[in-house]
Parts: C-alpha cells; sequence; structure tokens
C-alpha cells in the first residue's frame, strides 16, 4: 500500500509573512484636497527663500508708481494759483504782490510751491520788509505783509529828498503831503556795496539818536539838516536866517555842544561881525571857535570857552535888541517847507 505525502502551500500558515522582492508596491492614490493642501505649503515654504533683490525691486516699482501718481496729482490744474490774499499793505503795491507770486507759482502750483522762496522775493519790493505765506489749497495763497516804516529823509546828491527806514533801505521819494522832518541827512553812500550799506544804517542810527536828543533839548527846529558823511565828525547845518552857518559838533555830546554854540551865536549875533559868521567849531569840546568871511577869506577866531560859568553870562533879558534875531520855530518851519518844495522843482538845464 503507498503511502501519500501531502505538501503544505507556502504562506498558508499563520503568522507567516512572505519574504519581500526587489519590486516595490505603489502607496495608494491621495484624495484631490490632500494634494491641494500640499501645493500650498510647497508654495509658502517657497516663498521662504524668495531672493531679496527681489523683494526691493517690488518695493522700488511700487515707490514709483505712488512718486508718479503725486506728481500728476500736484501740477494737475487743480491745484494752480487762482486766488491771491494780500494782507498788510498800505504803502505797498498789492498788484507786484500778486504779480511776483503768479510768476513764481506758475510752474509749481500750490501744492509744491516753495514758500520760503516766494517770501524772500516779496522782500525784495519796495516798502515791503517782511511777508508770510501760506496756502490755502487747493489753489490759493495768502500773503500777510509787514511794511517799512519811513524814518528818516535823505538828501541825495542830486538834490532828490528820500525816504529811508531803519535798515538804510531807500523806499522812495517825499511826497509833498507826506509829513515834514525836523530835518534831513546828509552825507548818503549811495553805492550798492555791503561796506555801503552797513556804514548807511550806522547813519541812520545816528540820525535818530541826534532827533530824539535834539527834540528833547528843543533844538531841532534850527536844524535844517545834519551832515553824517562821518559819523565821528558830525556838522549840522542850521535853519531859517542862519541857513549858511554850519555848526561842527564832533563825534561826542552833540546835543550840549549844539545848544552851547547856539548861545555863542546868538551872543555873536549882536556884534559887527555876526553877518559874517560861517561857522562855530566846537569838535574839540572845551572852546568855541567861530569862523568868519571877510571876502574871500576865512578866518578862526577864539570867542567863548564852553566851560565858562553861566553866571558870568548876561541875563537874556539884558542882551540888546537886534534886527537879526534868531527866528522863531513858526518861521524855521516855514523856511523848511520852502527848502523842501524847491528841491522838488524841475531843474533848469
Amino acid at each position: 500500500m503507498r503511502e501519500q505525502v501531502v505538501t503544505q502551500k507556502v504562506g498558508s500558515r499563520a503568522g507567516y509573512t512572505k519574504r519581500s522582492t526587489g519590486v516595490q508596491q505603489r502607496p495608494a492614490r491621495r484624495s484631490g484636497r490632500e494634494s491641494n493642501v500640499s501645493f500650498a505649503d510647497r508654495m509658502r515654504s517657497a516663498a521662504r527663500y524668495f531672493p531679496f533683490f527681489g523683494k526691493v525691486a517690488v518695493t522700488v516699482v511700487f515707490g514709483l508708481l505712488v512718486f508718479a501718481g503725486y506728481r500728476a496729482a500736484a501740477s494737475a490744474t487743480f491745484f494752480q494759483v487762482r486766488h491771491i490774499e494780500v494782507k498788510g499793505t498800505a504803502r505797498a503795491s498789492s498788484d507786484q504782490v500778486q504779480q511776483v507770486v503768479r510768476h513764481e507759482l506758475a510752474q509749481t502750483g500750490v501744492w509744491q510751491a516753495d514758500l520760503t522762496a516766494l517770501s524772500s522775493q516779496l522782500e525784495h519790493l519796495p516798502w515791503v520788509r517782511t511777508a508770510v505765506v501760506s496756502r490755502l489749497l487747493p489753489d490759493g495763497i495768502r500773503v500777510r505783509v509787514t511794511e517799512r516804516v519811513q524814518r528818516a529823509v535823505v538828501r541825495t546828491a542830486a538834490g532828490r529828498l528820500v525816504w529811508v527806514d531803519d535798515d538804510a533801505v531807500m523806499l522812495g521819494e517825499m511826497a509833498p503831503t507826506d509829513q515834514m522832518p525836523n530835518f534831513f541827512l546828509r552825507g548818503w553812500s549811495e553805492e550798492n556795496t555791503k561796506e555801503a550799506r552797513l556804514e548807511n544804517r550806522e547813519r541812520v542810527e545816528k540820525y535818530l539818536e541826534l532827533q530824539r536828543e535834539w527834540d528833547r533839548a528843543g533844538l531841532s527846529e534850527r536844524v535844517s539838516e545834519v551832515n553824517l558823511i562821518d559819523t565821528r565828525d558830525i556838522r549840522a547845518q542850521l535853519a531859517g536866517d542862519d541857513s549858511q552857518i554850519e555848526v561842527r559838533l564832533g563825534s561826542q555830546d552833540a546835543g550840549s555842544r549844539l545848544s552851547r554854540a547856539l548861545e555863542v551865536l546868538d551872543e555873536q549875533r549882536s556884534t559887527p561881525r555876526g553877518e559874517l559868521i560861517r561857522y562855530l567849531d566846537l569838535s574839540q569840546g572845551k572852546r568855541v571857535y567861530v569862523g568868519v568871511s571877510s571876502g574871500k577869506q576865512l578866518s578862526v577866531d577864539s570867542a567863548a570857552d564852553v566851560n565858562r560859568p553861566e553866571t558870568n553870562r548876561e541875563p537874556a533879558a539884558a542882551k540888546p535888541a537886534r534886527d537879526n534875531a534868531a527866528p522863531d520855530r513858526k518861521d524855521t518851519r516855514a523856511a523848511k517847507r520852502t527848502a523842501a518844495g524847491n528841491s522838488h522843482r524841475p531843474r533848469a538845464d
């Protein structure tokens, strides 16, 4: 009897694992939702390594676009000057102010206007001391003007009477309707240099100082003009019947020296040489020297000691009357107005 052998199938036993072969099995395909998430993750991961110059380029392009838009908006007709408001002008020309504003802002418009440069241009106009400019968007400009103040009248080399201010800026000729100053200023430098402007400013300061001092002492009415070509050698030309007489005061104590010179002049008027007096010199400070004319000759005579006590002088009531007494204030004022009026008349060729 033949014995049958039953052969067992490989892998049929429980717990047996078939040996792996060289062929790998493919993973199961994922769903569409999982695929999309992975793509987004990959994009975020790539953005982390985005080149730096790429980001800079994007920023520059964006900035250029913004700037181009700004320039287009600023240069648009929307910001062109249409309304100009000018305040504070009395002597300054409002029309001139508006012309300067329109000329300076013709290209830039209100939005891009350089207000500092515009103010500087306006301050070159006559009578304009300061000009504050502000925008009134979208198409307006406001100008607030502070005018220069006339402080002294200068008699130029050509004989014109011109107003000047504290900064020695010429403002224009004196009009017949203007209030007459106490006296004029001579010795003005008409050169257009920095040194000349500084010297003229010093002359104006000295003029105003003399005006205050002589006004307090009541002496201004007897002065026609003061020569300040050299501020260390002040010379006053007298007014009225004494208009041919010059008083040389030096550089100090102009008030007291002028007062003493007028006292000596009044005393000398009663003497035979009173009509021959041409100048009084107190520049040395101690004595009064009286210059008299004799034909074409000019002599200097020591007349009075400045330090002589008042007790040695004759009282005013005891002085003899004279025909050529010093004019009163009204006569002196009239003489000044006549001289000023003559300066405006056309000169014969």
